[in-house]
């Protein structure tokens, strides 16, 4: 990778790390604001608390992001030659995986052994209903 090549990755970094800061974190307002207020629709509460989690899992993974961002803009400062480069096993990382996640720290095929098996397949094969 060459020093322009770096330096329009530092520019996405940027432009990422200026999106995910400016961002606050989602809230959820309770459906019931009147605690006399009882007995309404039954759906209101679980709702209310799906509608919680899936702000939480936001806020985590916008989290996580900016840690990952910070790594990456640490990385291109301190050891800009092996910015680009697979953590786990040293091999260059394609540019369009770059260009789509500044911040990814291993290549296709590590990521894939990190993350492992996301279970069993949900497809069903013609010989399963025989």
């Amino acid at each position: 990778m060459n020093e322009k090549q770096r330096e329009d990755f530092k520019k996405l970094l940027l432009a990422l790390h200026a999106e995910l800061t400016e961002k606050t974190p989602a809230r959820i307002e309770p459906n019931r604001t009147d605690d006399a207020r009882i007995g309404g629709d039954e759906d209101e509460q679980p709702l209310n608390e799906m509608m919680q989690a899936i702000a939480s899992n936001r806020n985590r993974n916008m989290d996580g992001v900016l840690a990952r961002v910070l790594k990456a803009l640490g990385k291109l400062r301190d050891e800009p030659d092996s910015y680009g480069e697979c953590e786990e096993c040293g091999d260059a990382l394609p540019l369009g995986r770059l260009r789509a996640m500044p911040y990814a720290e291993y290549c296709v095929t590590c990521q894939g052994a990190k993350d492992g098996p996301k279970g069993r397949a949900t497809r069903k094969k013609l010989t399963d209903y025989t």
